[in-house]
Formats: C-alpha cells, structure tokens, sequence
C-alpha cells in the first residue's frame, strides 16, 4: 500500500512539469515549449528575427498545422523526399534533432500550401488589361521598363532661357535649338531601367519631343523610344506576377479563416494574444 501511495506521489509530482512543458495544442495535437525553442532557432537560422520569437515560432507550428490538415483534404501529402531535397537547397542539411523536424514540417506545409494555392485559388484570379498597365506604369516610375531612350539634357539653364525652348522636330532639331540658346545639349541613350532614378521619374510619361520642366537647373526631352526584345515578354511577366500577388492575398485570408476553425487552446499566458 505504502509502495503505491509513493508510486502515485511520484507521478502527482511529474505531471505538472510535464504539463507545464506543453505551451498549447492545435487540434488535439500538443506544441512542447521545445518545439517554440526549436522553432525560433530555425527562424533564426533563416534570417527572421523579431522581437516577439517565440510567439511567432508558435503562430507558425500552428498555421504549419493547419495547412497540412486542410491540404490533406486534397490528396496533398508532400513527400518526406521533397521536404529532404528542400532542406538540402536551403543549406540546413546539417540540422538534427527536433531542429531538423520543426525544419522539415515547416518545409512540408509550405509545399503543400502552394500546391493548394496552384489548384485551387490561381485558377480563379483574373487580370484584366488595365492591371497589367497599371503595373507597368508603376514598374517604369519605380524600376524602369526595358525601354530604350534617346534623351537630349540641359544643365545649369536659367528658367528665362528654359522658357524660350520651342518644340523641336526631331532630336538634331533639339539639339540645334538648344545650341541657339547658347546651351551645351547632351545626348545619350540608355534602357529605361538604366537610368538613375530622379532621370527616370522626370522621363516616363514625358511626351515625345517635349521639353521638361525646369528641375535643379536642368531640362530633359526624349527624342525617341524603341522596345526592346524583353519588352514583348513583359505583359506575361507582369500578369503572372499580378496574379501570383493575389492569390496569396487570398490565401492568406483563406488561412485566417482555417486558423479560426481550428480547435487551438493555449495553456501558457505568456503566448496569449
């Protein structure tokens, strides 16, 4: 009697420390406090710091869940041969232990999840034209197109000789009217994503054959435009990476929505939101 009053001391005495050690579960399946510590590891491994680790270590294992059961709906199952082969490109090989598993889990529910979003939400997204020419007018303020220009530049005219500029007919015209004014006209081409950003912002949009205004002393006007051979690609380029942008947009509310169904319970205080 005495031997199983001790032996139910003993076991009184583990449970909370174990109990302790589980910080929460998803849908019944418990989250270890080692798992976090695992976690947060492997964040950091991967460049991603915060100042809030462990809270988002625990976000992750639990959206990590969510996506592999919402998945597995679909027949997706990543293989633990992919999960290896994604691990060894990411130069985590070297990983063991519960590293190594909170690695490759991570990796099978990021392959999963873009399998889903490739199914079953990029076949829905529809981009119209104007979408596509809207990226690509911001593409050419921000980045620039692969445009080549022919641009002729004005430095240091005062803002009265500015004024006396007229419309050339070409880009000698422009150069020769410049020169009557006693300017030293530059001509130069370059691809548009070439150029240096404050050049870019003042030349995209400008008319042809139109001078600019007046900015730090100096005038711009583009005598000429030529696509290159990477700009008939550009419309397929731009829709695929419009479309890519919202379907994750969708799938990240999808996401929100999956994590609220989820039966998820927080033991520990210091991870609740």
């Amino acid at each position: 009697m005495k031997s199983i009053k001790c032996a139910l001391l003993f076991v009184m005495f583990l449970m909370p420390a174990f109990g302790a050690s589980v910080v929460a579960s998803v849908n019944g399946t418990p989250i270890t406090d080692a798992d976090i510590t695992a976690r947060t590891k492997l964040m950091s491994r991967q460049g991603k710091t915060s100042t809030d680790n462990r809270r988002v270590a625990l976000q992750n294992i639990i959206d990590d869940s969510v996506k592999l059961n919402y998945s597995s709906n679909f027949g997706v199952k990543p293989s633990d041969e992919d999960a290896v082969k994604e691990l060894k490109r990411m130069n985590m090989n070297d990983l063991s232990g519960l590293e190594r598993e909170m690695a490759l889990s991570a990796i099978r529910a990021d392959i999963a999840w873009q399998v889903i979003i490739a199914r079953t939400i990029l076949p829905t997204v529809d981009v119209s034209k104007e979408d596509i020419e809207s990226m690509k007018n911001d593409l050419a303020r921000e980045q620039g197109l692969p445009i080549e220009m022919t641009i002729v530049r004005l430095v240091d005219i005062p803002t009265d000789v500015a004024e006396k500029l007229r419309k050339p007919k070409n880009c000698d015209d422009a150069i020769k009217i410049a020169e009557d004014l006693g300017g030293a006209p530059q001509k130069f081409t370059a691809a548009q994503y070439e150029l240096s950003n404050d050049i870019r912002e003042r030349v995209v949009g400008l008319p042809l054959l139109t001078w600019s205004s007046v900015k730090d002393s100096s005038v711009l006007l583009v005598c000429s435009t030529k696509k290159t051979a990477e700009y008939g690609k550009l419309d397929d380029v731009i829709k695929q990476n419009t479309m890519f942008k919202q379907a994750m947009f969708i799938a990240d509310q999808q996401l929100k929505q999956l994590r609220r169904k989820a039966v998820v319970v927080i033991n520990d205080d210091r991870y609740k939101l």
